[in-house]
């Protein structure tokens, strides 16, 4: 049974990064939100307590993933109540969901938060976590001729004597311009389909990596996102993620074990997004004198009211998705099908609960006196990267029924 009653660490670790969210990200996020690819310097303070909490031991307040470092007798016994054996997952969705409360683009900007360092985690070598764990990684999956389609990476990574040489380009490469390295996901055999989609780590001064462009985007400004060229880019031999042989039985899994974990993370950040959108839209509805009882039916209440209430009901589904999602990753569960849940469901939740909160709030929503009309923006990457909402409902009907992807498409 999983048992919902968070430990204290984690409680502590997420209250920290509530602080950072408050008294940090909501000041300044009108600030870069107005001021697109402009770096944020108020994360350099950000990134050095990051820094200092890790040597301490304690736990990450950015949304990286967590976890496969060996928990400490503490670590073991903070995470008792759930019953996790490594409660890393669990408390990067938690730091994940809070500073994504205060401002989602300043949360994937952290240095040394990269989605890119969820792929190390999932599924590097115990030398490799060695030598990448304290990196800034940015993760390259996406190129010009499809989107959600993982398995149709045309990049080529090609092993000339002690070093892999890399040939592609990546679009829509989050922190792509600002991290220390890329996780570039390529293929080593073309002709073996897609089990020879690898991934590898490239570092920012690899000779034949560039930066083409950055996008103008919709919403989350403060986080930059980059157009790569990978031309006879030169890597070291070591540096392919996990194990070079190519299974074709096994395909790439491997590689998708990936989103096991960050699927989790993006829903919650979804989940931030749409609580601060709630919020600001209770005190709105109570200042216009609108009242929100939890003991009268919602039909028997003010319009508004009831809209609300149904929105924050599927706030806490996904919410607990989410968790459910992390929990299993911590447990070495499986968690494939639940990550799809999670990442589906807060997806559109978050799109769904910004957006209403704007069209109830009326002028003010509209307008940029709050950051509703912000959240709004926002919200709507969170449900496209990592997988858009079509994907994580196929996803889900294939666990679901038991077919491949070759069955259902």
């Amino acid at each position: 049974m999983i048992n919902l009653e968070l430990p204290k660490k984690l409680r502590a670790s997420a209250n920290q990064a509530h602080q950072v969210a408050t008294e940090i990200f909501r000041p300044i996020s009108r600030k870069y939100d107005l001021a697109e690819h402009e770096y944020p310097v108020e994360l350099d303070t950000m990134a050095a307590m990051v820094e200092g909490l890790a040597d301490s031991g304690t736990q990450k307040i950015g949304g990286a993933a967590g976890g496969r470092e060996d928990d400490s007798e503490s670590d073991a016994h903070a995470t008792e109540l759930l019953g996790n054996s490594n409660g890393g997952n669990m408390s990067a969705l938690l730091n994940a969901l809070e500073t994504s409360w205060g401002d989602v683009g300043l949360m994937l900007s952290i240095p040394y938060q990269g989605l890119g360092n969820a792929a190390i985690a999932a599924v590097a070598t115990d030398e490799q976590l060695k030598r990448f764990g304290k990196v800034w990684a940015s993760m390259a999956i996406t190129e010009p001729s499809f989107g959600s389609d993982s398995a149709a990476v045309t990049t080529t990574a090609v092993l000339d004597g002690d070093e892999w040489v890399l040939n592609g380009e990546k679009i829509f490469v989050t922190a792509g311009q600002r991290s220390t390295h890329i996780v570039v996901w390529a293929s080593v055999d073309k002709s073996l389909g897609r089990a020879a989609i690898k991934s590898f780590v490239v570092p920012r001064d690899a000779p034949g990596l560039s930066v083409a462009r950055l996008e103008h985007k919709l919403g989350i400004k403060a986080s930059d996102t980059a157009v790569l060229l990978l031309q006879d880019c030169r890597i070291p031999k070591d540096n392919i993620l996990g194990s070079p042989e190519v299974n074709v039985e096994k395909g790439f899994a491997g590689v998708m074990q990936t989103f096991d974990n960050t699927r989790p993370l993006v829903a919650a950040m979804a989940v931030g997004v749409a609580r601060a959108a709630l919020e600001e839209l209770r005190a709105i509805l109570t200042d216009a004198g609108v009242e929100i009882s939890y003991d009268t039916p919602p039909n028997n209440q003010h319009a508004a009211a009831a809209e609300f209430l149904r929105m924050e009901a599927d706030y806490e589904a996904a919410y607990l998705l989410s968790l459910r999602a992390a929990w299993m990753a911590d447990n070495k569960k499986p968690n494939s099908l639940e990550a799809s849940m999670s990442k589906a469901k807060a997806g559109r939740t978050g799109t769904d609960v910004s957006l209403k909160a704007v069209e109830l709030a009326g002028a003010i929503g509209y307008s940029q006196r709050t950051l509703l009309e912000k959240w709004g923006r926002d919200s709507k990457i969170l449900d496209i990267f990592e997988g858009t909402q079509q994907i994580q409902q196929l996803i889900v009907a294939r666990r679901i029924l038991g077919k491949t992807s070759a069955e259902l498409k």
